[in-house]
């Protein structure tokens, strides 16, 4: 039986990370910093600049804006946050764009209203916008996480400062998260406590699988992948949630629910275990359980790795999927960490190169391991420990992987924003 304590501070947690968002989170952050710029500027601006870190320049570049008419890039994101955005929605800053304040953002841009600047930050979530007009103009910086604003001045008289906690800008209790704790809550909780998480995921994010396995997004992958094989439960799995990322990342403005920052991994911890589920005929109960254990393993496992780095979130996500198909099928914790560990000495090399439609086939390759690694768990068959980077328990595993993308994989990270920029 777990602690009040766990229970409190799970709770916290996914009423923190399971929030809507419409579109990559990236570029909304922009959209949302850019849109209370203007607040505080007090009107429209007549320049706009943004200086961005590294990875936001990598995850803003190539991904399509909802509501845009299918632009991309900083400039884009900025512009339609400071003329049309609605700070109020912060992740959904972006819904109530008009055909008109489009236009108005289109001319903004062509006529060269606003510059990037790279950002020299050891911060891999780090961005400043400043708004001009005349001889007035505001800032507002972000870091670490996607909302959290750590200033804001007027004209250079700081209005708002906020110690910088370094990463630990989460206001829910993180200390008591590990394999065995979420099985225990997941088992144990009040299905009345943990129902709206699961019922917002189900509906937003199916929702935005559906639309894509219409195949009117980039190339279609998921509707490709479904006429491969459609008897297979494991191939809708992967073709549903890979259809999800391609429409969130091709500029859909129906929103998701994110987890630990994004959508793609609130699509891909959320999207395979309802499919499986359904295909199964498992009860609701059930799948609220389910989604709510692959949710916190998410967390958990993004913890060590920071919200940004080179090392690909669908591979969290997916391998906490995986990890819940095995928790929905009746598996033991040991067959749990085994599904982590199958998982994670398979495929923990996958890169982050930006935000962009092949994400999708990111999340379908990353679910292919996790699933094959369920399968092998459940059949009492795991990798031993101590060979590569496999230890002796899957929550120090996930600790050594998250030590490796965040620390290990730094200069990747460096090289491939180098490489993005044309450096």
């Amino acid at each position: 039986m777990f602690s009040e304590k766990i229970e409190r501070d799970f709770l916290a947690i996914l009423e923190e990370e399971l929030i809507p968002a419409m579109g990559c989170t990236e570029p909304i952050a922009l959209a949302f910093a850019a849109a209370k710029a203007r607040e505080i500027l007090g009107g429209d601006p007549e320049k706009i600049i943004a200086f961005c870190s590294g990875n936001i320049i990598k995850n803003v570049r190539c991904v399509s804006i909802p509501n845009s008419g299918g632009m991309t890039g900083i400039e884009a994101a900025c512009v339609l946050g400071a003329l049309c955005g609605d700070v109020s929605r912060e992740m959904e800053v972006l819904e109530s764009v008009t055909p008109e304040g489009l236009m108005e953002s289109v001319r903004f841009i062509e006529k060269g209203g606003c510059t990037v600047e790279y950002l020299e930050s050891p911060i891999p979530l780090h961005f400043v916008i400043r708004l001009e007009k005349g001889t007035d103009f505001a800032e507002v910086e972000v870091r670490h996480s996607h909302t959290n604003i750590v200033r804001i001045s007027k004209n250079g008289e700081i209005l708002f400062a906020t110690e910088d906690f370094g990463e630990a800008t989460a206001l829910a209790e993180r200390g008591e998260l590990s394999v065995e704790n979420i099985f225990d809550f997941a088992n144990e909780v009040p299905l009345s406590k943990i129902e709206k998480f699961a019922r917002r995921q189900i509906e937003c994010n199916m929702a935005i699988a559906e639309k894509g396995m219409l195949g009117e997004f980039g190339i279609g992958i998921g509707k490709e992948m479904l006429e491969m094989n459609p008897g297979s439960v494991f191939m809708k799995m992967r073709a549903f949630a890979a259809a999800g990322s391609e429409a969130r990342m091709c500029g859909c403005n129906m929103p998701v629910i994110i987890t630990s920052g994004s959508g793609n991994q609130g699509i891909a911890s959320s999207v395979p275990v309802i499919v499986y589920a359904r295909e199964k005929g498992i009860g609701e109960e059930r799948m609220f359980r389910a989604l709510v254990f692959s949710s916190l393993l998410t967390v958990f496992q993004k913890e060590y790795i920071g919200k940004l780095s080179a090392f690909c979130g669908a591979v969290s996500a997916s391998c906490a999927a995986g990890a819940a198909i095995t928790y929905i099928a009746g598996g033991t914790v040991q067959q749990i960490k085994d599904t982590i560990d199958n998982t994670l000495a398979d495929i923990p090399g996958i890169i982050c190169d930006g935000a962009k439609s092949s994400c999708a086939a990111k999340i379908a390759s990353a679910l292919d391991a996790a699933l094959f690694a369920h399968v092998l768990a459940m059949k009492g068959k795991v990798y031993e420990a101590n060979t590569g980077i496999i230890q002796s328990d899957a929550g120090k595993t996930i600790r050594s992987v998250g030590h490796i993308g965040k620390v290990g994989m730094k200069q990747t990270d460096s090289e491939i924003v180098k490489m993005m920029i044309g450096n």
